[in-house]
């Protein structure tokens, strides 16, 4: 069964598609009834449409919808008929009219919120992180702490960053490392960083956080 060109012109003239804001069976339906391309001088609409819905060609079976909208432009006499009583009925039409863009502003709306929660669902999730005041204290006095700071600063881990550090006094001229640092909380144990810290044995006589902090 052929098309009707002259109904799906006037038609198309305010619309992108048979049925809908996006290529349904709708528009499959009528597509495949046009056996050539439409004039364009004749129909300008309906070229315009043909070509978009034929880049579509390869997603035919998976389109969504009824092909129930697109049968009304099949064939000459009926869809003919069907205008002339729409136009012969204009409160008619306009009532129906209303309900059809009612129902058609949900769908809209549906599918704009789902296509915000699934953006929103891909967005990156924001990573946790802390900083940490982590001390490391020596065996006595006499311990190179230079060296110590530096074995402790060649631990590394994924998510693990070394910050600032300095010397601090805690009696009989030993001094502990106290250093900062930042973790990824998912990444990073600190149970973990301890133990690596330990086994620096030969400067390491324990370490300890003493304070942390969410970022």
């Amino acid at each position: 069964m052929s098309a009707n060109l002259a109904n799906l012109e006037s038609h198309l003239a305010t619309r992108s598609y048979v049925e809908g804001y996006t290529p349904s069976q709708a528009d499959v339906v009528v597509f495949k009834a046009i056996t050539s391309a439409p004039d364009a001088s004749a129909y300008p609409h309906v070229s315009r449409w043909f070509n978009h819905i034929k880049s579509y060609t390869a997603e035919f079976d998976s389109l969504p919808g009824s092909s129930q909208a697109g049968e009304a432009f099949l064939g000459g006499a009926a869809p003919a008929a069907e205008k002339k009583e729409e136009e012969d009925d204009d409160d008619v039409d306009l009532f129906g009219s209303d309900d059809e863009e009612d129902a058609e502003a949900e769908r809209i709306k549906a599918e704009r919120v789902a296509a915000y929660n699934a953006k929103k669902a891909a967005k990156p999730k924001t990573v946790a992180k802390s900083v940490v005041t982590f001390e490391v204290k020596p065996w006595d006095d006499e311990t190179d702490m230079a060296k110590l700071e530096e074995c402790v600063r060649s631990i590394e881990m994924p998510g693990l960053v070394w910050g600032a550090s300095k010397l601090v006094p805690i009696g009989y001229g030993i001094r502990k490392l106290q250093i900062t640092l930042v973790v990824e909380d998912e990444l990073v144990s600190l149970d973990e960083l301890q133990e690596k810290v330990a086994e620096f044995d030969e400067y390491v006589q324990s370490s300890d956080v003493a304070a942390m902090q969410k970022l």
